[in-house]
């Protein structure tokens, strides 16, 4: 669903109910696809990216609103993470295709139509603006963090007091698993897939990780990854992994890339400042950095 894979864990009593608690989860990230997917024609995000430069068009207030919490992420993060990012012409290859850097004439152009500060919303009409033609709306970032928490919140309301929800890397867990102890995650070690260098335990909370491991292109020896910087147009550099711990995946979701983007020392600094959040960052050379609240020593593997 959503071109990602999808894991949904839910205690139950019996096959039974676990079924229809699945079947919930599935039609409910359904019902979110339709309102936010970039790639359905006929969702509110498509629309408002068609009528980009043209006029505001109304969407339902869930759409509205997380729009608005995406563009507040947009503020903490001076716009390393930014939803219309859509709009970038794709001229890096991450597919061993290219084999030059792009030139800084293309790199600036392809970055001409991103600004989240373009993005016109009117609170009282439920309306979205986006100024420039061309420009578009994609909540790739953020839209499956939002989805783990639509499920947890909707499961939870049904009598599932326990469960796991895993897409694409945004994981979400609540309640215990069968034997009473909390469900964990394992982070990878990037410069060694095989690897787990740290696990944690997830108690109504969510973790996501964000990773150029797979995908990255190295020229004159440096390595640029595929998460790409939407104020710059240029690749993401000094970072090949990003965890962060939060109680909404949504946030989590999102500031992963934020930070990616913003590199080990500012994207540490901003965490700090961050109440209830936490991170593990892991640089190209693979040394391992942890916010304050991480004792990393304590969860070492």
């Amino acid at each position: 669903m959503l071109g990602s894979p999808f894991e949904i864990n839910v205690v139950a009593k019996d096959t039974t109910e676990g079924n229809i608690y699945i079947n919930m989860a599935i039609g409910e990230v359904r019902r979110i696809e339709n309102e936010i997917s970039d790639w359905i024609p006929t969702t509110p995000i498509s629309e408002v990216s068609r009528n980009a430069g043209l006029k505001p068009v109304k969407v339902p207030v869930e759409v509205f609103e997380l729009v608005e919490r995406a563009i507040k992420i947009s503020e903490i993060t001076y716009g390393a993470f930014d939803i219309s990012y859509a709009s970038m012409d794709k001229i890096w290859k991450f597919d061993g295709s290219m084999k030059e850097m792009p030139t800084p004439e293309a790199i600036k152009k392809s970055v001409a139509k991103i600004g989240y500060k373009n993005i016109i919303l009117d609170k009282k009409e439920h309306t979205i603006f986006l100024k420039m033609e061309g420009m578009k709306l994609g909540l790739g970032g953020i839209g499956q963090g939002y989805i783990a928490d639509k499920i947890h919140t909707l499961l939870l309301s049904k009598g599932c007091d326990s469960g796991l929800v895993n897409v694409s890397g945004d994981i979400f867990a609540w309640g215990k698993q069968p034997s009473g102890k909390p469900w964990t995650v394992g982070i990878v070690n990037p410069m060694n897939k095989n690897k787990i260098f740290a696990t944690f335990p997830l108690e109504n909370s969510a973790v996501e990780t964000s990773g150029s491991y797979e995908k990255f292109v190295v020229f004159d020896g440096k390595r640029y990854s595929h998460i790409i910087d939407p104020r710059t147009g240029y690749p993401a550099t000094g970072v090949v992994s990003v965890s962060v711990f939060a109680k909404k995946t949504e946030i989590a979701d999102a500031l992963a890339t934020g930070i990616f983007v913003l590199g080990v020392d500012v994207g540490l600094d901003l965490v700090n400042q961050l109440k209830g959040i936490e991170c593990i960052i892991v640089d190209d050379k693979g040394k391992i950095f942890s916010s304050k609240g991480i004792d990393i020593k304590k969860y070492s593997k």
